[in-house]
């Protein structure tokens, strides 16, 4: 099949392109970069825009792995490592260690990345400030001007309402101490992985046509008030069911049948290694 695609699908000027704009989110971490975003063959807010950077930045010397909230056999991570096979030959892989590019969906690998690899996130809604703007022209100029009083008031009238910072997932982060960055759908558990990482993060939103970037070893901090500290998700007194991990995130599965509660890894590949070991 790879012979009736043009390699990696994308025509070579609409890699270019794309590959510009990452050069460009690289050089100004947590910058949102608007591009050209290309027709595919799947419906837009399926993960174009991963999709988009992983087609523009593979090559016969890669490896990929894709993953859809942690697993590696779920349907989204499943039909698109057949498209992107399809259409380049490249192998693809569970293992973490063994990929070049790991491109994800609500999900940070568990195993830590080094500097050899490019973890491409899927992004749905890039803009941190969406919640609190509906504009985007209002959105552009708060950014140029640091103005970030509105999110800091939703995070207040959180604490003030519920007595904690309620949100779960697409905590906003600060980069480099200049932009608040939406890090995507992943869980707040997954958002200190982002800061001082070996690797090369990279975001697509297809459907919002912007890419933006933490290169490696990137100051990225997590909203918090001085004297209420940023917490991730307590696992504590849980542990997986398969493999025994108490330090991983946990997925919750209710069992109808018995009205049991269980918890497993996310990282289905992290959680096979851990019991082959």
């Amino acid at each position: 099949m790879i012979d009736s695609y043009n390699y990696a699908f994308l025509d070579e000027g609409s890699k270019r392109e794309i590959r510009r704009s990452i050069l460009k989110a690289v050089a100004i971490p947590g910058y949102q970069v608007p591009f050209g975003s290309r027709e595919l063959p799947i419906g837009r807010g399926w993960g174009t825009g991963g999709i988009q950077l992983t087609l523009s930045l593979i090559g016969p010397g890669d490896t990929l792995k894709v993953i859809d909230q942690g697993s590696d056999d779920s349907v989204n991570a499943v039909n698109i490592k057949k498209f992107v096979k399809m259409c380049t030959d490249v192998p693809c892989t569970i293992h973490t260690k063994d990929a070049t590019i790991i491109q994800t969906r609500h999900r940070i690998p568990e195993v830590p990345m080094t500097n050899e690899q490019i973890l491409v996130l899927q992004v749905p809604i890039p803009e941190p400030l969406r919640i609190v703007e509906p504009q985007e022209e209002v959105t552009k100029k708060m950014h140029a001007e640091m103005d970030y009083a509105p999110i800091w008031l939703q995070l207040y009238e959180s604490l003030i309402k519920y007595g904690k910072i309620t949100i779960g997932s697409e905590y906003p982060c600060m980069v480099e101490d200049r932009y608040i960055m939406n890090p995507s759908p992943i869980p707040k558990f997954d958002n200190p992985k982002l800061h001082n990482s070996q690797c090369l993060y990279l975001f697509g939103a297809g459907r919002e046509k912007k890419i933006y970037a933490i290169p490696p070893h990137t100051k990225v901090v997590s909203l918090a008030f001085d004297d209420i500290p940023f917490e991730r998700e307590d696992f504590a007194g849980k542990r997986c069911r398969l493999c025994g991990s108490t330090d991983t995130y946990l997925d919750e599965i209710f069992d109808s049948n018995t009205g049991e509660r269980y918890y497993q890894c996310s990282d289905t590949s992290y959680c096979k290694e851990v019991r082959s070991r």
